[in-house]
């Protein structure tokens, strides 16, 4: 896709069409010896971030494939890694098959665990280190599983991105957690839009994820900076990329789906007017979104978390000839609010599990499967949307894509001290 210029929904098709061409054709020459290691049964798995979505993402594999067992293991502390074992060595049973050799802690275990005999990892840390593994496990040649978002920042977009086309010219499969892409009643959904053309030119949106207040981990005595944020991530900016990143990606990823095409540009506010300083960070509470695309068509984003408030997590759009709600049963309505046609929601495993049997299939059909540009993408348009709020200006897709430099990434990944923490103030803080 180019991102120098906004794409029409059917240029979009288009690229799209040629890259599955492309795919399809090099499969006929093979991935080589063997999808996975040749000589053996099983997929050999190896789990990197071990909190409850890493456990999570772990089971959903197992569940996807028989042949997957469970070999490999890495943290960044002992008590998650310790917590996690003993949930898929109760889970797995004879498929777990990490052992204490196999088992790694501490800020090199991303290295060990693809060091170890793997060939599929799943990434499942903070995002704020999905660049940098990404790119590792890239390079040591492993199949990916990778949870959204994939970066925190322009810059670990682009390494995505980067890494992404790497994947690709190494036949190496690449899915993203965005579970929605594998959810049936949201593709037939998006298929009646794009190809049957049920609801006409889509003119406007709207997309939420209003919620509550998530988890707090709180400081303890002895801790350093650089403990407390990896403990308490969510809450800062070069490790979490802020709510309207790490959650309200999923509602993004669906518009940028639904429209074809990625945003010409961002404008909205945002701010904390609930959070605790002690504890919360610096990530604001609340977010809206303008997202503009060709044509002058808008569609707004909200996401909140806060306490008490009414929650709501939706996609809707409106064309020419009546709305839509993204769903499992996705449902089109005239303007009348009649009743048009409802996607009936499919039978069989959940998208969380669907995603792992999608990639698992690709590889072994020989047409691996790549998400990696596709969520990148989806991953960029949250942290527009957050630049826009934080500083107040208007972000368009080309600064973001191609001009900002930045960058969150710590100076050095060691216990110690961490990034500044500082609370963004449209008007004041720089568009970099």
């Amino acid at each position: 896709m180019d991102t120098t210029h906004p794409l029409t929904r059917r240029d979009f098709v288009k690229s799209t069409a040629g890259a599955s061409a492309v795919v399809a054709a090099t499969s006929a020459i093979g991935l080589g010896p063997s999808a996975f290691a040749a000589g053996r049964d099983k997929i050999r798995v190896g789990l990197i971030g071990c909190g409850g979505r890493g456990t999570g993402a772990a089971m959903n594999c197992a569940e996807a494939d028989p042949s997957v067992v469970l070999a490999a293991m890495g943290d960044l502390y002992d008590d998650r890694l310790k917590g996690s074992r003993n949930r898929l060595e109760q889970s797995l049973g004879d498929r777990f098959v990490a052992t204490d050799e196999t088992c790694f802690v501490g800020w090199d275990a991303y290295k060990k665990v693809l060091a170890a005999d793997v060939d599929l990892v799943l990434l499942t840390t903070p995002p704020g280190f999905r660049p940098l593994h990404f790119q590792a496990a890239v390079k040591a040649g492993k199949h990916v599983f990778m949870e959204k978002p994939v970066a925190v920042d322009p810059v670990g977009v682009r390494k995505v991105i980067a890494a992404g086309e790497e994947a690709r010219r190494k036949r190496l499969g690449v899915v993203a957690g965005t579970q929605r892409r594998h959810n049936a009643g949201y593709i037939e959904g998006v298929r009646l839009i794009q190809e049957d053309n049920l609801l006409g030119e889509i003119v406007s949106g709207n997309v939420y994820w209003q919620s509550r207040t998530p988890w707090v981990k709180r400081r303890q005595p002895g801790w350093t900076d650089m403990h407390y944020q990896t403990r308490n991530w969510y809450f800062f900016n070069w490790i979490c990329g802020d709510h309207i990143c790490e959650q309200h990606i999923h509602q993004l990823d669906i518009m940028m789906w639904v429209m074809g095409q990625p945003p010409i540009k961002a404008y909205g506010n945002g701010g904390r007017q609930c959070r605790d300083p002690k504890t919360m960070g610096e990530i604001y509470d609340h977010f809206s979104i303008e997202f503009e695309f060709a044509g002058g068509k808008r569609i707004t984003s909200m996401c909140r978390q806060i306490a008490g408030t009414a929650g709501r997590v939706a996609e809707y759009f409106t064309g020419a000839k009546g709305t839509v709600q993204m769903s499992s049963n996705t449902m089109f309505r005239d303007f009348k609010g009649k009743a048009i046609h409802r996607v009936k929601p499919a039978k069989g495993p959940s998208h969380m599990v669907q995603e792992h049997i999608d990639l698992i299939q690709s590889i072994k059909a020989g047409k691996p499967r790549n998400e990696a540009r596709q969520v990148a993408e989806s991953t960029m348009c949250a942290v527009m949307g957050r630049l826009a709020a934080y500083t107040g200006q208007e972000v368009t897709w080309d600064f973001a894509m191609n001009k900002s430099k930045l960058d969150l990434t710590p100076e050095k990944y060691a216990w110690g001290p961490a990034p500044k923490v500082e609370v963004a103030m449209p008007g004041t803080t720089k568009l970099i």
